[in-house]
């Protein structure tokens, strides 16, 4: 059972993986997937190599056909007579003759149980009686036998990589778009290898959806634990994009689960040159083992709270923070630098604005204010106090004036540990107050956490903003290859993911001790609230990272893509390589734009194809078009 409050590594058993070992006491390894022709040996070895060099300890190839699996052969040879003992592993998607021939070749090779053998997926709804469901089994068993004995001769490890958006008809048949069909998908193939005795696993469930994605492999480890398996786990999110949005999706799943102590190997799949992957999944391992060896934290789990299928926390509103409201953002920003223009024109503008104890000369009608309770006290008495827009805050020590300050809603800073008898009766005669829970502790998503849980065994309904403080400089930065802003975006991800999906997040304030600039602070508050899927503030990208499958030049299309839609929000845009996991995981994505060929596209609404086979110059007109015709039909 995780403990929710205190770092500890999940048991893992160890999977051999060439001279790799993943799981048990080994670090959290990180790997990247190649984006070349599988069939091109100088490219793909010449990638690979790059990969290594950047610090990346598995790479990943694809192999669609048995050509891709044979040179799987040529490339492994070269690298080896490069010096180069980095295991490689072979990904596979609907044939499994071709997984045969690549466990020959690989140190392991990646499955998918929803398409390995069962056909692609076809969004039809099937239904199966008992014994024809049992039947599907056989069939995957008897298909999966022999690939099993081949991995056994040949000492390959098996990778179990669960796709959200391939899960087989049976699935969707029986437990429908569910965590729970993705982890029994998984737990399908699973029995299997044990019955044979194979142990060289590997296991992945990967989706766009971050919430999605960390409640199921939560769930997975719970099943896994109920039937005596402890397989290590690679964790990613796929098709999280490039640049900053694609680093901050994937650092609130992998976070999220990494701060829990799950996960043993990690790919961060970036629609970018692979080798950029490897500092930012770097930077992610060490910035989650901090945590080791951390003071104890004596907290108590509420005995509502259901880790496995959390929900938000019921709370009472206090203005427009908490309830069924979205989460705020608050930002911290002198009275003197304060502008009429909050935030750049285009980006969203926080919800409140801490001024600490002075404030502006001019104030916006449309802006909330915070100020320092006993300057808000001292205007009070003046009667020059604005009516609407100007909130107290107050420290723990300035609890006994919250009842004399009168205000529609306070904030008061809390941290665990503090004594809880005033506290807790003080928010419970004063609903109005909004908990800033602040941690300074080595385990900072335990100690925030636990003041939560303390807050729900006592009954207390406030809302919590949680607040981060960070120390990020581009003259002191951390010794990598990403810059401070990033390693700041990293980090603040990261202890953010799982409270996020815990359902115990009412707001967020990021605070920055450093040179980084405060609407990058700012934004990058609303970008993980985003990734979290509590708020949609800007248009959503979900591309593929790509790989030899991709049919398109993908970089330039995201790029161009964004160019066209920038001016968009809320939309959920998909932009996948090729058809492997495009439509199922645009599920989620409000249009899609799939490599349907050489230099074809198709283009989804939702999970349906509405135009197929374009020309690849002209598929980005005809996607504005689409989207331009159903916001016309929505007016």
């Amino acid at each position: 059972m995780t403990d929710l409050f205190n770092y500890n590594r999940r048991p893992a058993s160890v999977t051999h993986v060439g001279a790799l070992d993943i799981g048990g006491e080994n670090p959290v390894r990180v790997q990247s997937m190649t984006t070349t022709n599988t069939n091109d040996t100088e490219a793909s070895v010449a990638q690979a190599e790059r990969i290594v060099e950047a610090g990346g300890e598995l790479v990943r190839l694809t192999t669609q056909g048995r050509r891709e699996a044979e040179n799987l052969r040529n490339i492994n040879a070269q690298l080896r007579a490069d010096g180069y003992t980095t295991p490689l592993c072979a990904d596979v998607h609907f044939n499994a003759n071709v997984a045969d021939v690549a466990a020959l070749y690989a140190e392991k090779v990646r499955i998918n149980p929803g398409n390995y053998v069962d056909p692609g997926r076809t969004f039809k709804m099937l239904e199966y009686t008992d014994e024809e469901y049992a039947r599907e089994l056989r069939k995957i068993e008897d298909r999966l036998t022999p690939f099993i004995e081949i991995c056994k001769q040949n000492h390959t490890a098996v990778r179990i990589g669960v796709n959200h958006g391939s899960l087989s008809d049976r699935i969707m048949s029986r437990y429908g778009d569910t965590p729970e069909g993705i982890v029994e998908s998984c737990m399908e193939f699973l029995r299997i290898f044990k019955k044979h005795g194979f142990s060289d696993i590997v296991i992945s469930i990967k989706t766009s959806n971050t919430v999605v994605m960390v409640r199921s492999v939560r769930l997975l480890v719970a099943e896994m634990d109920r039937e005596d398996m402890h397989y290590p786990l690679h964790l990613g999110v796929t098709e999280a994009g490039e640049g900053e949005d694609g680093r901050i999706k994937s650092a609130v799943g992998i976070g999220a689960l990494l701060a829990d102590g799950i996960g043993d190997t990690i790919r961060v799949s970036l629609s970018e040159d692979p080798e950029c992957e490897i500092p930012v999944a770097k930077y992610l391992t060490w910035h989650i083992r901090r945590r080791q060896g951390h003071l104890l934290i004596p907290a108590e789990q509420a005995a509502d709270f259901d880790y496995l299928r959390p929900e938000r926390r019921k709370t009472t509103a206090a203005g427009n923070i908490g309830g069924e409201n979205v989460p705020v953002v608050i930002a911290t920003r002198r009275a003197e630098d304060l502008t009429n223009e909050i935030s750049s024109p285009g980006l969203p503008t926080p919800d409140y604005i801490y001024v600490q104890g002075e404030l502006p000369e001019k104030l916006s009608e449309k802006q909330k204010y915070i100020l320092d309770f006993n300057a808000y006290a001292a205007l009070a008495a003046e009667n020059r106090l604005p009516e609407k827009n100007v909130f107290p805050i107050f420290p723990v020590t300035g609890m006994p004036f919250i009842s004399s300050v009168h205000a529609p809603v306070k904030f008061l800073v809390l941290k665990y540990g503090t004594p809880s008898e005033e506290f807790l009766a003080c928010l419970k005669a004063h609903p109005e107050v909004v908990v800033v829970c602040m941690s300074s502790h080595q385990n900072r998503l335990g100690d925030q956490r636990a003041l939560v849980h303390q807050l729900m065994v006592a009954g207390v309904k406030n809302p919590v903003v949680f607040a981060e403080m960070y120390q990020h400089s581009n003259a002191t930065q951390h010794p990598s290859p990403i810059t401070a802003k990033e390693q700041f975006q990293l980090e603040a991800a990261a202890d953010m993911g799982a409270l996020m999906v815990d359902g115990l997040t009412d707001g967020l304030w990021l605070m920055n001790d450093g040179d980084l600039a405060q609407e990058d602070v700012e934004q990058t508050a609303f970008a993980i609230l985003q990734a979290g899927r509590l708020r949609m503030v800007k248009t959503e990208y979900i591309s593929c990272p790509g790989c030899g499958r991709t049919l398109y030049d993908l970089r330039t299309t995201i790029a161009r893509i964004k160019e066209a839609t920038k001016g968009m929000t809320g939309l959920k845009i998909g932009i996948m390589g090729c058809i492997v996991n495009g439509p199922g995981e645009m599920a989620d994505a409000d249009y899609g734009y799939v490599g349907a060929g050489p230099k074809k596209v198709s283009l989804y609404r939702k999970k349906v194809c509405v135009e197929h086979n374009i020309p690849e110059d002209e598929a980005v007109e005809h996607l504005l078009a689409l989207i331009k015709a159903d916001q016309k039909t929505e007016e």
